[in-house]
């Protein structure tokens, strides 16, 4: 018939030596089936000359919706050194990992971050499109790395298990010595706090004082337009106009954004500072960040302080005071007023940020509390913030944040 779907074993070798053999039992294997779906089953698979590579390129010719699946890491190196991934479906084999062992560091949206090994951490992805997510993440990675952001770079990628052997998603592992998230430091060392604050804070103000190529990454002014798009049903329409309005000011600009910036995403090790978890990565206004990351440390949690420690690892009111020190050693002021009309400023970001999660379907899991405390807080910020504006960019590396004469009103 032909809409069947044929799969095919391939051998532990196609070379010189039997690719003519490998080609002809394909064929008979096809023989009288049409030109059918092919799935070359390549888990044996463990090496393939320009022998067998020609071979795939006549059959592939024949039988354009074929692909290759259970493909080792070795062979998926050569097909994409000769191109055959940028035409071919090829799906590679992937290693698969229990969570029955590992120590849950912390939660996060469309994930979970685990201590897989002494030396190695894992990330959880679920979701629709884990891979394409992982795979952008890689990407993005390389592109703050290259730029001069310490980053750490995915080392493989897995298939996650639970203790009964279901599948739950897909996870990139990172191997990383000695490393700990700020999450479980903040946890288990409060005598580190300080180091936290200070390298958190200098993260970030290094972040956003790098420029970013034109094009290389998603604006996101842009997201967060979109975002304030799906609540216009959902608040009253006075202040569903002033929330894009307030976010259509914010101004426009080329500095890199991570997008989820907090503490399960840093990491120590030993003496040096890693950020994590680069989907996100973006170009656009500190402000930003700084919303995403009061979403995290405590817009997340206010309706139930009790999930900051199942979402951080440590408790609402650490959180809290993190928030406070990163936000004043950020901006670089010490000042009640300027810090309160800065969070204010951070906070109409962050329940944007929060509320379209839930509208969207990014946060199944908030209850109806939290989306009325979020919706509340939001329109009386509304009713009282007139602009988002903050111009927290470094006079030079480690210098104290300055604010242009134009913006400097926005946190007075």
């Amino acid at each position: 018939m032909a809409d069947s779907f044929v799969k095919i074993a391939l051998e532990e070798r196609i070379d010189s030596f039997n690719s003519i053999k490998v080609e002809k039992n394909i064929y008979r294997e096809l023989d009288g089936k049409g030109v059918v779906p092919v799935e070359l089953d390549a888990r044996q698979l463990r090496y393939i000359s320009s022998a067998g590579l020609r071979l795939l390129l006549r059959l592939y010719k024949s039988y354009p919706a074929m692909k290759i699946t259970g493909v080792n890491d070795e062979v998926y190196h050569i097909l994409t050194l000769t191109g055959f991934t940028e035409f071919l479906t090829v799906e590679k084999a992937y290693r698969v990992v229990s969570l029955e062992n590992c120590k849950a560091i912390g939660r996060c949206a469309g994930g979970a971050l685990y201590r897989l090994l002494p030396d190695s951490l894992l990330r959880l992805c679920r979701g629709s499109d884990p891979l394409d997510r992982i795979e952008h993440e890689r990407k993005a990675a390389r592109i703050a790395l290259v730029l001069g952001i310490p980053t750490a770079i995915s080392c493989d990628v897995v298939k996650v298990v639970d203790a009964e052997g279901s599948g739950v998603g897909f996870g990139a592992v990172y191997q990383l010595p000695d490393a700990r998230s700020f999450s479980e430091i903040l946890a288990e060392q409060p005598d580190q706090s300080d180091r936290c604050v200070s390298e958190f804070a200098g993260m970030l103000k290094q972040m956003h004082a790098t420029e970013v190529p034109p094009g290389r990454l998603p604006d996101m002014k842009e997201t967060a337009l979109r975002q304030a798009a799906l609540l216009q049903n959902l608040l009253p329409e006075e202040a569903g106009g002033k929330l894009l309005s307030l976010l259509r000011e914010v101004p426009d600009g080329n500095h890199m954004l991570h997008g989820d910036f907090h503490t399960k995403n840093l990491l120590l090790q030993k003496d040096s500072v890693l950020l994590t978890d680069m989907d996100t990565l973006s170009v656009g206004h500190p402000v930003f960040d700084l919303g995403q990351i009061y979403a995290a440390l405590i817009g997340w949690c206010e309706s139930d302080p009790g999930q900051s420690e199942r979402w951080q690892c440590f408790d609402f009111e650490t959180g809290r005071q993190f928030w406070r020190r990163v936000l004043a050693a950020f901006l670089g002021t010490d000042d009640p007023q300027k810090l309160k009309a800065a969070e204010d400023r951070a906070r109409i970001i962050g329940y944007t940020r929060l509320l379209s999660g839930s509208v969207g379907g990014i946060y199944p899991e908030a209850d109806q509390t939290s989306l009325d405390g979020w919706t509340n807080a939001l329109l009386q910020l509304l009713g009282s913030v007139d602009s988002c504006l903050i111009n927290p960019f470094p006079v030079s590396d480690g210098a104290a944040l300055s604010f242009s004469p134009e913006e400097a009103h926005c946190i007075q």
